[in-house]
């Protein structure tokens, strides 16, 4: 995969966000790309970002926005591959504002697209989300909306070589909107600790393992796919439990005075996450690692063969959700917590909100 990558003039949508940021550490450290472009239209993050990694000439970073189809257009100029992490993510955010969704998530994308294909850029990586799968919000529509793009793209595409996919993301724990940071400053403020619903789970992965995935897909694309990656499901609840066992002691608290309250699901929100639905299960194979959802329908120019290495079956049976899975035990989630270090004190997302409300 190293191999792959090296030397690869890379460009990065949402290069200040959490998943884009660290794709952009990996991509430096670990693949020795040879050129690195990376927008984003939070101008004061940018400048930090820019700051980073000013020791590092083949990376460069611009303040733009991928509603602006003429300066991605310039920006992509000899551009090999394309990672696009930029999106509207909240929920509640886009429900209240669901043409801003719209336009970036659904028109900015194929602002990219038609860039990407002018440019004759090599592959283009969609990152996706669970919640386009059955969506019940405005977030998810435009994300699903999203990945038919994508698979429209590259079936429409004539004579080039050009490779566009999806990967579809579970629960980054960590993450901006995670639950985590918010659990720690609640437990730092002495509680309560607000869970929405006890039986609520979801699927996770830390921002490093997302982001691997996102350069594995790259990798594997044949054209039009949409990767999903296996993950261990936990409860929303265990999580809080084994943080406020965890961290309250840390705080000079006692766990057993800390809270935790049920304040229900925000609107739009689902019990549990899915990952794959019954109708693509027809359509999907297994590998080692990963789930592979293959177009619905081929090519209309080229005849493209789906190859991957350690197949394990090409018929999936069920749906994947985490509704279905068995959750970690308490203390395999802790061990997990610990193994990517999501409760060390010196983390730079360590803070959040105290408080959460669904208006």
């Amino acid at each position: 995969m190293e191999t792959f990558l090296k030397g690869k003039r890379i460009f990065v949508t949402g290069a200040c966000g959490t998943i884009g940021k660290e794709l952009i550490h990996q991509l430096i450290a670990e693949h020795d790309v040879g050129e690195l472009v990376g927008i984003d239209n939070n101008e004061s993050e940018l400048f930090f970002l820019e700051q980073e990694f000013s020791q590092h000439p083949h990376t460069k970073f611009f303040l733009a926005d991928i509603r602006d189809r003429d300066k991605l257009t310039r920006l992509m100029k000899h551009i090999q591959i394309v990672f696009h992490t930029a999106a509207y993510k909240h929920v509640i955010l886009c429900e209240r504002s669901p043409f801003e969704a719209v336009q970036t998530n659904i028109i900015g994308l194929q602002n990219l697209i038609t860039s990407a294909s002018d440019n004759q850029v090599e592959r283009i990586i969609f990152t996706s989300s669970d919640k386009a799968v059955n969506p019940t919000n405005v977030m998810g529509t435009s994300k699903l909306m999203g990945e038919r793009l994508i698979t429209a793209a590259n079936s429409n595409i004539r004579k080039s070589r050009q490779i566009f996919a999806s990967t579809r993301f579970g629960n980054v724990l960590g993450s901006r909107g995670s639950v985590v940071p918010v659990f720690r400053e609640q437990i730092k403020n002495g509680g309560p600790v607000t869970v929405t619903d006890e039986k609520m789970t979801r699927f996770i992965m830390s921002i490093k393992q997302a982001v691997e995935f996102v350069i594995d897909s790259s990798v594997l694309a044949c054209g039009g796919e949409i990767f999903i990656t296996k993950l261990p499901v936990i409860k929303i609840l265990d999580l809080a439990e084994v943080m406020i066992e965890t961290l309250a002691p840390v705080y000079d608290r006692k766990p057993e005075d800390i809270e935790i309250k049920i304040i229900g699901t925000k609107p739009g929100e689902k019990m549990y996450e899915e990952l794959m639905n019954h109708e693509e299960t027809r359509r999907t194979w297994e590998i080692d690692r990963y789930f592979v959802v293959i177009p619905t329908y081929g090519s209309l120019y080229r005849n493209i063969k789906y190859k991957y290495e350690n197949i394990i079956s090409t018929e999936v049976a069920a749906p994947y959700h985490s509704g279905s899975e068995n959750p970690l035990s308490r203390k395999e989630l802790l061990a997990y917590l610990k193994d990517i270090k999501l409760l060390d004190e010196d983390r730079d997302d360590r803070h959040g909100p105290a408080e959460r409300y669904w208006p």
